[in-house]
Protein backbone atom coordinates (compact mmCIF):
# COMPACT_ATOMS: atom_id res chain seq x y z
CA UNK A 1 0.00 0.00 0.00
CA UNK A 2 1.37 3.42 -0.98
CA UNK A 3 2.16 5.68 1.94
CA UNK A 4 1.06 9.30 1.62
CA UNK A 5 3.03 12.04 3.38
CA UNK A 6 1.82 15.64 3.57
CA UNK A 7 4.23 18.53 4.04
CA UNK A 8 4.57 22.20 3.20
CA UNK A 9 7.53 21.83 0.85
CA UNK A 10 9.01 18.75 -0.82
CA UNK A 11 12.67 18.99 -1.84
CA UNK A 12 13.93 16.53 -4.42
CA UNK A 13 17.63 15.86 -3.92
CA UNK A 14 19.89 15.82 -0.86
CA UNK A 15 22.83 17.49 -2.55
CA UNK A 16 24.06 20.83 -1.27
CA UNK A 17 21.46 22.86 -3.16
CA UNK A 18 18.55 20.80 -1.84
CA UNK A 19 19.86 20.63 1.70
CA UNK A 20 20.58 24.38 1.77
CA UNK A 21 17.05 25.09 0.58
CA UNK A 22 15.59 22.72 3.19
CA UNK A 23 17.64 24.35 5.97
CA UNK A 24 16.33 27.80 5.05
CA UNK A 25 12.75 26.55 4.82
CA UNK A 26 12.98 24.93 8.26
CA UNK A 27 14.33 28.22 9.62
CA UNK A 28 11.27 29.93 8.11
CA UNK A 29 9.02 27.61 10.12
CA UNK A 30 7.85 25.41 7.25
CA UNK A 31 7.46 21.65 7.26
CA UNK A 32 9.93 20.10 4.83
CA UNK A 33 10.53 16.63 3.43
CA UNK A 34 13.73 15.95 1.48
CA UNK A 35 13.63 12.99 -0.92
CA UNK A 36 16.91 11.49 -2.18
CA UNK A 37 17.49 8.63 -4.62
CA UNK A 38 20.90 7.74 -3.19
CA UNK A 39 21.45 6.03 0.14
CA UNK A 40 23.60 8.96 1.32
CA UNK A 41 23.61 12.74 1.57
CA UNK A 42 25.76 14.92 -0.65
CA UNK A 43 24.85 14.42 -4.29
CA UNK A 44 27.94 15.39 -6.25
CA UNK A 45 30.10 15.61 -3.11
CA UNK A 46 31.19 12.28 -1.67
CA UNK A 47 33.90 11.14 0.75
CA UNK A 48 35.87 7.90 0.43
CA UNK A 49 37.73 6.31 3.35
CA UNK A 50 41.47 6.37 2.84
CA UNK A 51 42.65 4.18 5.71
CA UNK A 52 41.68 2.83 9.12
CA UNK A 53 42.60 6.12 10.83
CA UNK A 54 39.49 7.88 9.55
CA UNK A 55 41.29 9.90 6.88
CA UNK A 56 39.40 10.45 3.65
CA UNK A 57 39.68 11.68 0.11
CA UNK A 58 36.85 13.25 -1.83
CA UNK A 59 35.74 11.37 -4.92
CA UNK A 60 33.37 14.21 -5.84
CA UNK A 61 33.56 17.99 -5.58
CA UNK A 62 36.20 19.01 -3.09
CA UNK A 63 37.63 22.53 -3.42
CA UNK A 64 36.64 25.94 -2.11
CA UNK A 65 38.35 29.22 -2.86
CA UNK A 66 38.41 32.99 -2.40
CA UNK A 67 35.24 34.84 -3.34
CA UNK A 68 33.05 31.84 -2.60
CA UNK A 69 31.31 33.64 0.25
CA UNK A 70 28.27 31.41 0.61
CA UNK A 71 30.15 28.17 1.09
CA UNK A 72 32.61 29.98 3.36
CA UNK A 73 29.69 31.09 5.53
CA UNK A 74 28.35 27.53 5.56
CA UNK A 75 31.73 26.16 6.64
CA UNK A 76 31.80 28.64 9.51
CA UNK A 77 28.19 27.95 10.46
CA UNK A 78 28.84 24.21 10.69
CA UNK A 79 32.05 24.66 12.67
CA UNK A 80 34.25 23.12 9.97
CA UNK A 81 37.74 24.17 8.93
CA UNK A 82 39.84 24.19 5.79
CA UNK A 83 43.44 23.48 4.85
CA UNK A 84 45.33 24.61 1.75
CA UNK A 85 45.78 22.40 -1.27
CA UNK A 86 49.48 21.54 -1.42
CA UNK A 87 51.04 24.19 -3.64
CA UNK A 88 54.68 24.34 -2.51
CA UNK A 89 57.42 23.39 -4.95
CA UNK A 90 57.78 23.33 -8.70
CA UNK A 91 54.88 22.38 -10.94
CA UNK A 92 55.16 20.13 -13.98
CA UNK A 93 53.86 20.67 -17.49
CA UNK A 94 53.95 18.21 -20.38
CA UNK A 95 53.55 20.36 -23.47
CA UNK A 96 54.51 19.73 -27.06
CA UNK A 97 55.98 16.35 -26.19
CA UNK A 98 58.36 17.68 -23.51
CA UNK A 99 58.26 17.60 -19.70
CA UNK A 100 59.25 20.83 -17.95
CA UNK A 101 59.10 22.11 -14.39
CA UNK A 102 58.39 25.68 -13.38
CA UNK A 103 57.78 27.87 -10.36
CA UNK A 104 55.01 30.44 -10.03
CA UNK A 105 51.83 30.71 -12.07
CA UNK A 106 53.10 30.74 -15.64
CA UNK A 107 54.13 27.39 -17.15
CA UNK A 108 57.17 27.09 -19.40
CA UNK A 109 55.39 26.57 -22.70
CA UNK A 110 57.37 29.02 -24.83
CA UNK A 111 57.31 32.84 -25.02
CA UNK A 112 55.17 33.02 -28.17
CA UNK A 113 52.59 30.65 -26.71
CA UNK A 114 52.54 32.52 -23.39
CA UNK A 115 52.02 35.84 -25.17
CA UNK A 116 49.30 34.32 -27.33
CA UNK A 117 47.49 32.88 -24.30
CA UNK A 118 47.76 36.17 -22.42
CA UNK A 119 46.22 38.21 -25.22
CA UNK A 120 43.46 35.66 -25.78
CA UNK A 121 42.68 35.60 -22.06
CA UNK A 122 42.38 39.39 -22.00
CA UNK A 123 39.89 39.27 -24.86
CA UNK A 124 37.92 36.47 -23.25
CA UNK A 125 37.64 38.26 -19.90
CA UNK A 126 36.77 41.58 -21.53
CA UNK A 127 33.89 39.88 -23.36
CA UNK A 128 32.89 37.97 -20.21
CA UNK A 129 32.35 41.20 -18.27
CA UNK A 130 29.64 42.21 -20.77
CA UNK A 131 27.47 39.18 -19.89
CA UNK A 132 24.83 39.87 -17.19
CA UNK A 133 25.03 37.05 -14.66
CA UNK A 134 21.28 37.06 -14.01
CA UNK A 135 20.29 37.33 -17.68
CA UNK A 136 23.05 36.04 -20.00
CA UNK A 137 20.58 35.97 -22.89
CA UNK A 138 20.39 39.78 -22.70
CA UNK A 139 24.12 40.29 -23.20
CA UNK A 140 25.25 42.65 -25.92
CA UNK A 141 25.61 40.52 -29.08
CA UNK A 142 24.14 37.55 -27.17
CA UNK A 143 22.79 35.86 -30.30
CA UNK A 144 26.14 36.17 -32.06
CA UNK A 145 28.09 34.87 -29.06
CA UNK A 146 25.66 32.01 -28.48
CA UNK A 147 25.73 30.93 -32.12
CA UNK A 148 29.39 29.91 -31.97
CA UNK A 149 31.30 27.29 -30.05
CA UNK A 150 34.24 27.87 -27.76
CA UNK A 151 36.31 25.87 -30.26
CA UNK A 152 35.50 28.33 -33.04
CA UNK A 153 36.57 31.23 -30.85
CA UNK A 154 39.81 29.46 -29.89
CA UNK A 155 40.73 28.76 -33.52
CA UNK A 156 39.90 32.31 -34.58
CA UNK A 157 41.58 34.09 -31.65
CA UNK A 158 44.75 32.11 -30.89
CA UNK A 159 47.66 32.59 -33.27
CA UNK A 160 49.77 29.65 -32.14
CA UNK A 161 49.14 25.93 -32.02
CA UNK A 162 50.30 25.97 -28.40
CA UNK A 163 47.75 28.63 -27.51
CA UNK A 164 44.96 26.60 -29.06
CA UNK A 165 46.08 23.46 -27.19
CA UNK A 166 46.17 25.44 -23.93
CA UNK A 167 42.54 26.51 -24.21
CA UNK A 168 41.50 23.00 -25.26
CA UNK A 169 42.97 21.73 -21.97
CA UNK A 170 41.18 24.54 -20.10
CA UNK A 171 37.84 23.49 -21.58
CA UNK A 172 38.32 19.86 -20.57
CA UNK A 173 39.45 20.86 -17.07
CA UNK A 174 36.55 23.25 -16.40
CA UNK A 175 33.60 21.91 -18.41
CA UNK A 176 34.69 18.28 -18.86
CA UNK A 177 33.87 18.28 -22.54
CA UNK A 178 35.34 19.22 -25.89
CA UNK A 179 35.41 22.90 -26.80
CA UNK A 180 33.28 22.13 -29.84
CA UNK A 181 30.38 21.25 -27.53
CA UNK A 182 30.15 24.48 -25.51
CA UNK A 183 28.61 27.81 -26.46
CA UNK A 184 30.97 30.77 -26.32
CA UNK A 185 28.26 32.67 -24.43
CA UNK A 186 28.22 29.93 -21.81
CA UNK A 187 32.00 30.11 -21.41
CA UNK A 188 31.79 33.90 -21.01
CA UNK A 189 29.02 33.59 -18.41
CA UNK A 190 31.04 31.00 -16.49
CA UNK A 191 34.23 33.09 -16.52
CA UNK A 192 32.31 36.17 -15.34
CA UNK A 193 30.52 34.07 -12.72
CA UNK A 194 33.88 33.15 -11.15
CA UNK A 195 35.47 36.58 -11.54
CA UNK A 196 37.98 35.62 -14.22
CA UNK A 197 39.82 32.77 -15.89
CA UNK A 198 42.64 32.75 -13.34
CA UNK A 199 40.08 32.33 -10.58
CA UNK A 200 38.81 29.20 -12.33
CA UNK A 201 42.24 27.70 -12.95
CA UNK A 202 44.50 28.73 -10.07
CA UNK A 203 45.24 26.88 -6.86
CA UNK A 204 46.44 29.66 -4.51
CA UNK A 205 44.01 32.51 -5.05
CA UNK A 206 41.72 30.38 -7.19
CA UNK A 207 38.99 27.78 -7.12
CA UNK A 208 41.36 24.99 -6.04
CA UNK A 209 42.90 26.86 -3.09
CA UNK A 210 41.45 25.01 -0.09
CA UNK A 211 39.95 21.73 1.05
CA UNK A 212 37.67 21.00 3.99
CA UNK A 213 39.17 19.03 6.86
CA UNK A 214 37.20 15.78 6.89
CA UNK A 215 35.95 16.27 3.33
CA UNK A 216 33.20 18.21 1.60
CA UNK A 217 30.57 15.61 2.41
CA UNK A 218 30.66 16.98 5.96
CA UNK A 219 28.82 20.01 4.56
CA UNK A 220 25.92 17.75 3.60
CA UNK A 221 26.04 15.82 6.86
CA UNK A 222 25.97 19.03 8.87
CA UNK A 223 23.04 20.40 6.90
CA UNK A 224 21.23 17.10 7.36
CA UNK A 225 21.61 17.43 11.12
CA UNK A 226 20.26 20.99 11.01
CA UNK A 227 17.21 19.90 9.02
CA UNK A 228 16.58 16.79 11.10
CA UNK A 229 17.27 13.34 9.70
CA UNK A 230 13.65 12.32 10.30
CA UNK A 231 12.69 14.75 7.52
CA UNK A 232 15.03 13.15 4.95
CA UNK A 233 14.06 10.07 2.93
CA UNK A 234 17.07 8.21 1.49
CA UNK A 235 17.10 5.54 -1.23
CA UNK A 236 13.75 6.86 -2.50
CA UNK A 237 14.03 7.73 -6.21
CA UNK A 238 11.27 10.05 -7.40
CA UNK A 239 9.75 8.70 -10.60
CA UNK A 240 6.84 11.07 -11.25
CA UNK A 241 5.88 14.63 -10.38
CA UNK A 242 2.20 15.54 -10.50
CA UNK A 243 1.41 19.22 -10.16
CA UNK A 244 -1.37 21.78 -10.40
CA UNK A 245 -2.21 25.17 -8.94
CA UNK A 246 -2.81 23.63 -5.52
CA UNK A 247 0.64 22.03 -5.18
CA UNK A 248 2.73 19.05 -6.18
CA UNK A 249 2.91 15.33 -5.47
CA UNK A 250 6.26 13.53 -5.76
CA UNK A 251 5.84 9.80 -6.39
CA UNK A 252 8.49 7.23 -5.39
CA UNK A 253 8.09 3.46 -5.61
CA UNK A 254 6.58 3.29 -2.13
CA UNK A 255 5.41 6.81 -1.22
CA UNK A 256 3.67 9.92 -2.42
CA UNK A 257 4.87 13.16 -0.85
CA UNK A 258 2.25 15.87 -1.25
CA UNK A 259 3.30 19.49 -0.78
CA UNK A 260 2.15 23.04 -1.39
CA UNK A 261 5.44 23.70 -3.21
CA UNK A 262 8.31 21.58 -4.47
CA UNK A 263 11.96 22.38 -5.11
CA UNK A 264 13.57 20.07 -7.68
CA UNK A 265 17.37 20.05 -7.63
CA UNK A 266 20.13 18.53 -9.70
CA UNK A 267 21.47 18.65 -13.25
CA UNK A 268 18.79 19.70 -15.77
CA UNK A 269 19.38 16.54 -17.80
CA UNK A 270 18.48 14.36 -14.80
CA UNK A 271 15.38 16.41 -13.97
CA UNK A 272 14.28 15.96 -17.57
CA UNK A 273 14.12 12.18 -17.03
CA UNK A 274 11.25 12.48 -14.56
CA UNK A 275 7.65 11.99 -15.67
CA UNK A 276 5.58 15.15 -15.21
CA UNK A 277 1.80 15.25 -15.03
CA UNK A 278 0.82 17.45 -16.74
CA UNK A 279 3.89 17.77 -18.99
CA UNK A 280 6.13 20.74 -18.40
CA UNK A 281 5.84 23.79 -20.66
CA UNK A 282 7.72 23.34 -23.91
CA UNK A 283 10.44 25.87 -23.05
CA UNK A 284 11.40 24.04 -19.84
CA UNK A 285 11.12 20.59 -21.35
CA UNK A 286 13.21 21.50 -24.40
CA UNK A 287 15.82 23.08 -22.12
CA UNK A 288 16.36 19.84 -20.20
CA UNK A 289 16.96 18.04 -23.50
CA UNK A 290 19.75 20.48 -24.38
CA UNK A 291 21.94 20.73 -21.24
CA UNK A 292 24.22 17.68 -21.24
CA UNK A 293 26.52 16.82 -18.37
CA UNK A 294 30.27 16.71 -18.73
CA UNK A 295 32.17 13.44 -18.46
CA UNK A 296 34.58 12.90 -15.55
CA UNK A 297 36.31 9.94 -13.93
CA UNK A 298 38.16 11.03 -10.81
CA UNK A 299 41.20 8.81 -10.15
CA UNK A 300 43.69 8.63 -7.29
CA UNK A 301 46.85 6.63 -6.66
CA UNK A 302 47.85 6.22 -3.02
CA UNK A 303 51.50 5.92 -1.88
CA UNK A 304 53.11 5.43 1.51
CA UNK A 305 54.20 9.05 1.47
CA UNK A 306 54.15 12.01 -0.97
CA UNK A 307 57.55 11.22 -2.47
CA UNK A 308 57.29 14.05 -5.03
CA UNK A 309 57.60 16.59 -2.24
CA UNK A 310 61.09 15.23 -1.48
CA UNK A 311 61.99 16.17 -5.06
CA UNK A 312 60.80 19.75 -4.60
CA UNK A 313 57.64 19.15 -6.61
CA UNK A 314 54.16 20.38 -5.73
CA UNK A 315 52.38 17.35 -7.16
CA UNK A 316 50.54 19.60 -9.61
CA UNK A 317 50.88 18.89 -13.31
CA UNK A 318 49.18 19.73 -16.59
CA UNK A 319 49.48 18.07 -19.96
CA UNK A 320 48.30 18.88 -23.46
CA UNK A 321 48.15 15.14 -24.14
CA UNK A 322 45.65 12.72 -22.73
CA UNK A 323 44.29 10.86 -21.19
CA UNK A 324 45.30 12.58 -17.90
CA UNK A 325 45.62 16.33 -18.39
CA UNK A 326 45.35 17.73 -14.85
CA UNK A 327 47.00 16.36 -11.69
CA UNK A 328 46.97 17.52 -8.04
CA UNK A 329 48.53 16.48 -4.75
CA UNK A 330 45.50 15.18 -2.82
CA UNK A 331 47.34 14.10 0.32
CA UNK A 332 45.34 14.50 3.56
CA UNK A 333 46.33 17.29 5.99
CA UNK A 334 48.34 14.85 8.14
CA UNK A 335 50.87 14.54 5.30
CA UNK A 336 50.51 10.79 4.77
CA UNK A 337 49.75 8.68 2.91
CA UNK A 338 50.63 10.45 -0.31
CA UNK A 339 47.86 10.80 -2.86
CA UNK A 340 48.09 11.88 -6.49
CA UNK A 341 44.81 12.88 -8.10
CA UNK A 342 44.31 12.74 -11.85
CA UNK A 343 41.20 13.50 -13.88
CA UNK A 344 39.92 11.73 -16.96
CA UNK A 345 37.76 14.38 -18.56
CA UNK A 346 35.67 14.93 -21.65
CA UNK A 347 36.49 12.62 -24.56
CA UNK A 348 39.10 10.77 -22.49
CA UNK A 349 36.52 9.91 -19.82
CA UNK A 350 34.02 8.81 -22.46
CA UNK A 351 36.62 6.60 -24.15
CA UNK A 352 37.72 4.96 -20.89
CA UNK A 353 34.31 4.61 -19.26
CA UNK A 354 33.89 1.26 -21.04
CA UNK A 355 37.29 0.01 -19.78
CA UNK A 356 37.66 -1.98 -16.57
CA UNK A 357 38.87 -0.37 -13.34
CA UNK A 358 42.14 -2.31 -13.68
CA UNK A 359 42.62 -0.97 -17.21
CA UNK A 360 41.99 2.58 -16.03
CA UNK A 361 44.38 2.04 -13.13
CA UNK A 362 47.11 1.07 -15.59
CA UNK A 363 46.45 4.19 -17.66
CA UNK A 364 46.54 6.47 -14.61
CA UNK A 365 49.70 4.93 -13.13
CA UNK A 366 51.43 5.13 -16.51
CA UNK A 367 50.58 8.84 -16.74
CA UNK A 368 51.81 9.52 -13.20
CA UNK A 369 55.03 7.60 -13.91
CA UNK A 370 55.65 9.65 -17.04
CA UNK A 371 55.29 12.83 -14.99
CA UNK A 372 56.77 11.94 -11.59
CA UNK A 373 59.18 9.13 -12.34
CA UNK A 374 59.46 5.43 -11.43
CA UNK A 375 58.38 5.89 -7.80
CA UNK A 376 54.89 6.58 -9.08
CA UNK A 377 54.69 3.15 -10.72
CA UNK A 378 53.83 1.20 -7.55
CA UNK A 379 50.92 2.73 -5.62
CA UNK A 380 49.61 0.85 -2.59
CA UNK A 381 46.00 1.54 -3.57
CA UNK A 382 43.92 2.90 -6.42
CA UNK A 383 40.65 4.83 -5.93
CA UNK A 384 38.28 6.03 -8.63
CA UNK A 385 34.78 7.40 -9.13
CA UNK A 386 33.27 7.22 -12.60
CA UNK A 387 30.64 9.95 -12.57
CA UNK A 388 29.49 9.02 -16.05
CA UNK A 389 28.27 5.73 -14.57
CA UNK A 390 26.73 7.25 -11.44
CA UNK A 391 23.04 6.39 -11.79
CA UNK A 392 21.63 9.55 -10.24
CA UNK A 393 24.11 12.00 -11.77
CA UNK A 394 25.22 10.60 -15.13
CA UNK A 395 28.16 12.92 -15.53
CA UNK A 396 29.99 15.79 -13.88
CA UNK A 397 31.09 18.39 -13.07
CA UNK A 398 27.76 19.76 -14.20
CA UNK A 399 25.60 20.62 -17.17
CA UNK A 400 27.00 22.87 -19.91
CA UNK A 401 25.03 24.83 -22.47
CA UNK A 402 25.76 24.18 -26.17
CA UNK A 403 25.23 26.87 -28.83
CA UNK A 404 21.77 28.40 -28.97
CA UNK A 405 20.55 27.21 -25.59
CA UNK A 406 21.10 30.36 -23.51
CA UNK A 407 19.36 32.65 -26.00
CA UNK A 408 16.47 30.30 -26.81
CA UNK A 409 15.81 28.60 -23.47
CA UNK A 410 17.91 30.37 -20.82
CA UNK A 411 15.00 32.06 -18.98
CA UNK A 412 13.53 28.62 -18.23
CA UNK A 413 16.61 27.45 -16.32
CA UNK A 414 15.50 28.83 -12.95
CA UNK A 415 11.99 30.20 -13.60
CA UNK A 416 9.31 28.40 -11.52
CA UNK A 417 6.61 26.37 -13.23
CA UNK A 418 3.44 26.57 -11.14
CA UNK A 419 4.37 25.16 -7.71
CA UNK A 420 7.68 23.76 -9.01
CA UNK A 421 10.94 25.58 -8.29
CA UNK A 422 14.39 24.68 -9.66
CA UNK A 423 17.76 24.59 -7.93
CA UNK A 424 21.18 23.08 -8.53
CA UNK A 425 24.63 24.46 -9.14
CA UNK A 426 23.82 25.01 -12.82
CA UNK A 427 21.27 27.66 -11.80
CA UNK A 428 23.73 29.65 -9.68
CA UNK A 429 24.76 33.09 -10.91
CA UNK A 430 28.01 33.41 -8.92
CA UNK A 431 30.40 30.48 -9.10
CA UNK A 432 27.92 28.61 -11.26
CA UNK A 433 28.83 24.93 -11.44
CA UNK A 434 30.70 24.99 -8.12
CA UNK A 435 29.73 24.21 -4.53
CA UNK A 436 29.19 27.92 -3.91
CA UNK A 437 26.77 28.08 -6.83
CA UNK A 438 24.85 25.12 -5.41
CA UNK A 439 24.49 26.85 -2.03
CA UNK A 440 23.37 30.07 -3.75
CA UNK A 441 20.76 28.22 -5.78
CA UNK A 442 19.31 26.57 -2.68
CA UNK A 443 19.05 29.91 -0.89
CA UNK A 444 17.36 31.49 -3.91
CA UNK A 445 14.84 28.67 -4.36
CA UNK A 446 13.96 28.68 -0.66
CA UNK A 447 13.39 32.44 -0.76
CA UNK A 448 11.08 32.00 -3.76
CA UNK A 449 9.04 29.40 -1.91
CA UNK A 450 8.79 31.42 1.29
CA UNK A 451 7.62 34.46 -0.67
CA UNK A 452 5.04 32.40 -2.59
CA UNK A 453 3.60 30.75 0.51
CA UNK A 454 3.34 34.04 2.34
Amino acid sequence: MTEILDTDVAVLGAGLSGLTAARDLVRAGLRVTVIEARDRLGGRVCNESLDDSGQIVEVGGQWVGPGQHRVAALIDDLGLSTFPTHDDGRHLVWFGGRLRSYAGRIPRIGPLTIADVGLAQQRLERLARTVPLDRPWDALRAAELDAQTFAQWIRRTCRTDGGRRFFDVVCAAVWATDAANVSLLHVLFYVHSAGGLDELLDTAGGAQQDRIVGGTQLLAEGLGDRIGREHILLAEPVRRVAWDDAGAALHTDSRVVRARRAILTGPPAMLGRLAYDPPLPAERDLLTQRVPNGAVIKCMAVYERPFWRDQGLSGQAASDEGPVQVVFDNTPPSGAPGVLLGFLEGPHAVALSSATADERRAVIVDAFTRLFGPQAAAPTRYIEKDWTAEEWTRGCYGGHLPPGVWTQFGPALARPVGPLHWAGSETGTHWSGYIDGAVESGERAAAEVVAALR
